[in-house]
């Protein structure tokens, strides 16, 4: 999909750019848009409708984790076009300029803090930081100045997760008051995916457990941990997306009695092996981290 600028600089003049256009080997979307024959009709849409693909269309675009629903067309453009579609907008300021059919990553972040609340925005940043090896303020700086609002909820993203169910519970938890440590290293088991107290809490995707071999090794983890004295509370794709009420409550009732805090030498122990790793990785934990542990 190119804008006709982009074709002329490919080497297209106006007279062959008709020519394709009648054979059919080029569409025209709307004025001074045009795309192949075999163009991503979703991204047409938004094109046709006087816009460019933003938002979570060009987060699924690109390849990141998404969020299910959402599927509403999301598009942005300019002041001087309507289309059927309503526009989406970012928190503060507006992106003028559109050069490509799909706005790049950073773009696209800034105008789904509008369409995703911040747990899921959140999954689709680490997503991105996961990815790509870029940290928060990579992230940031491809932003530019992107305003109180997107600063408030970068707080919130840490590119460790591996992902975006992960991420989901890591910050619904922090918003309820837990204090959570984020892959903390368990001896004889590997890495968690999330820790409070001697709770592990494993998310697993919806594409989880897809051979024998993952269901064998991750079953095997989780007695391992039970038996050096962990608890273990595995939750699925189904658990975390449509069933948060219920998995709270599950939470809550080993929290509030405080069982999953360590009391024995040997849970003390255990913990503290963890922190000191953690801290040798460079995962250094906070001091809330540790208080929700003795």
């Amino acid at each position: 999909m190119y804008p006709a600028s982009a074709l002329l600089v490919l080497g297209f003049d106006r007279k062959t750019i008709r020519r394709a256009v009648l054979s059919g080997d080029l569409i025209q979307l709307r004025w001074g848009w045009f795309a192949a024959a075999n163009h991503d009709t979703r991204t047409a849409s938004a094109v046709r409708d006087g816009g460019v693909s933003t938002c979570v269309d060009a987060l699924r675009f690109h390849g990141l984790w998404t969020p299910p629903g959402h599927n509403g067309l999301h598009l942005r453009r300019s002041s001087n076009l309507s289309g059927k579609n309503p526009a989406c907008r970012p928190p503060s300021g507006c992106v003028r300029s559109a050069r490509e059919p799909v706005d790049p990553i950073p773009v696209a972040l800034l105008y789904a803090v509008g369409c995703l609340p911040l747990d899921e925005w959140v999954a689709v940043c680490d997503s991105y930081l996961n990815s790509t090896g870029n940290d928060v303020a990579d992230l940031l700086a491809a932003m530019g100045k992107p305003g109180p609002a997107v600063l408030r909820r970068l707080r919130w993203v840490d590119g460790r997760s591996q992902s975006g169910t992960e991420s989901i519970v890591r910050v619904r938890l922090r918003s309820a008051g837990f204090d959570v440590v984020v892959q903390p290293p368990v001896a004889g088991v590997g890495h968690a995916d999330l820790r409070v107290g001697r709770l592990l809490i494993e998310c697993d995707s919806v594409l989880h457990h897809a051979s024998r071999a993952d269901y064998e090794r991750d079953h095997h983890r989780d007695r391992r941990a039970v038996v050096d004295g962990w608890l273990v509370l595995r939750l699925t794709y189904d658990d975390i997306l449509y069933d948060w009420d219920g998995v709270l409550a599950d939470i809550l009732s080993i929290t509030r009695p405080d069982r999953h805090r360590a009391r024995t030498p040997q849970a003390i122990e255990m913990i503290q092996k963890s922190v000191l790793q953690s801290t040798l990785e460079g995962n250094v934990p906070s001091v809330f981290d540790l208080s929700t542990d003795f």
